[in-house]
């Protein structure tokens, strides 16, 4: 079964203001609302300019799960269309806009929100808010440092930690929401929930047409002393077609800036609102413009291109200089090795990158390999680190001093040639011989010096020497 969107919107400037900062939309498959903030940096263009490149994603022929990826990135484009806006006039720096869209496929809604702006739904009765502030109170209350009841009247409740503004770092909280026919939907500028409470809201979309809800809400919230714009659009799901047709609604700062106006209203005088009770809250004085209150904590984002630029040089500059200081160390690093058949002193490391050689012949020596014992000949191959080029040339002399000690034990040694003996005469025994005890030669027990022999691999052994 496929449902439709009876919907209305309604936007007032307020009792306070002389220039609207909010924009809505209304249409067949998309509900919209972006409330612009900065104060006198055009709030109010920056909420149209949002207005006008999400509302292009009012159409059937997107639905499911691919309403989030549709939602996404028109937020996205629609955040550099305010950079392109602040780099073409500097006077706008400091422009931020809230984002709350309902996107509607006939079966299901793709919910995309960023600020303090709201969404609602009321269903059997009940009302439920479906989005999420962005807000700094919002966050004191996520941790249970304060109580929903005190976020409505903390001080600091128009502080909002993400919007819409131009940086990098404005994505929005997207998700996927069951509909059913009979479901009411509204979505509001902070002019409303700020001042009246979550009873009233729920009292007022009980009954009622979506044209006579948008206007008791925004009639509760000027009643209860609210000192900013008000913006309502109330949609019901409905299975038939719906009342208010397929026509969509603009209403807000979007509307005024396409139909010619500058949108650029005589700034905000401050006022200080009296003690008066409204319907939910009553009225929240403040000796300051509240629309610049809350967009005061965020730096200013000058030159953003320029910015850019010397991050991106400081970066290359940061990498280009770490491998110069890493090439520079090897280079001063030695080694020995060999270089053929012949012992070298290296400079370098011996690792080799892609199209860089790390190391290079410093000095070839007349000793060659072969001349060395197995155990010397076995480290040369696997190369001996030094600590530097005078240490390298150390363990080159001592490389020598073993060979020309292994070239002297492996020398040959003549043989003497035996002299011819000469017989001895026995004169002959005047009386028998005496027998006598034999004598045993003492054996020596003294042990015999571990250096006397040499260990086979050890580096006094000469084996292997060609």
């Amino acid at each position: 079964m496929t449902l439709s969107l009876d919907y209305a919107t309604l936007s007032d400037v307020g009792r306070v203001r002389r220039n609207n900062e909010d924009s809505a939309y209304a249409g067949p498959h998309l509900l919209l609302l972006a409330d612009g903030m900065g104060g006198a940096a055009a709030g109010e263009v920056a909420s149209a300019a949002a207005v006008q490149v999400i509302r292009r994603l009012d159409t059937a022929e997107i639905g499911g799960e691919d309403m989030i990826e549709a939602l996404a990135g028109a937020v996205h484009r629609a955040n550099e269309r305010l950079s392109e806006l602040v780099e073409e006039d500097p006077e706008r720096e400091g422009m931020g806009s809230t984002v709350t869209a309902l996107m509607f496929d006939g079966k299901q809604l793709g919910l995309a929100h960023l600020g303090d702006s709201r969404a609602y739904r009321m269903r059997d009765g009940r009302l439920y808010q479906l989005s999420h502030d962005h807000t700094f109170v919002q966050s004191l209350v996520d941790e249970g440092r304060i109580s929903q009841e005190e976020a409505f009247s903390h001080p600091h409740r128009n502080l909002i930690l993400r919007v819409l503004d131009g940086r990098p770092d404005s994505d929005p909280d997207l998700e996927i929401l069951e509909v059913q026919a009979g479901d009411r939907l509204m979505l509001c500028s902070d002019g409303l929930p700020d001042y009246v409470s979550d009873e009233v809201i729920a009292a007022s979309m009980a009954s009622g047409t979506p044209d006579s809800v948008v206007v008791e809400l925004i009639t509760h919230a000027l009643e209860a002393g609210s000192n900013d714009n008000v913006t309502c659009v109330v949609a019901d799901v409905v299975e038939t077609d719906p009342a208010s047709g397929t026509q969509p609604q603009l209403v807000g700062a979007a509307a005024e800036l396409a139909q010619g106006s500058t949108g650029r209203g005589e700034p905000t005088a401050a006022v200080r609102t009296g003690g008066g009770e409204g319907h939910g809250g009553g009225g929240h004085g403040t000796a300051l413009d509240p629309e610049e209150l809350r967009y005061a904590p965020r730096p200013p984002k000058r030159f953003p291109w320029l910015r850019r630029i010397a991050v991106l040089v400081v970066i290359l500059g940061l990498i280009g200089g770490g491998a110069w200081f890493a090439y520079s160390w090897t280079q001063k690093q030695y080694f020995v090795g060999t270089d053929g058949d012949y012992v070298a002193i290296f400079k370098g490391v011996e690792a080799d990158l892609p199209g860089l050689t790390l190391s290079k012949v410093y000095e070839r020596q007349p000793l060659q390999v072969d001349k060395l014992p197995t155990y010397s000949r076995e480290q040369v191959e696997g190369n001996i680190q030094a600590d530097n080029l005078a240490g390298a040339r150390s363990i080159v002399a001592e490389l020598q001093q073993t060979a020309a000690e292994c070239a002297a034990k492996t020398k040959p040694t003549p043989t003497p040639t035996p002299k011819p003996s000469t017989p001895v005469s026995t004169p002959p025994a005047s009386k028998p011989p005496v027998s006598k005890p034999p004598v045993t030669a003492p054996v020596s027990t003294t042990p015999t010096s571990p250096s006397s022999t040499a260990t086979p691999g050890s580096p006094d052994d000469c084996d292997g020497v060609r």
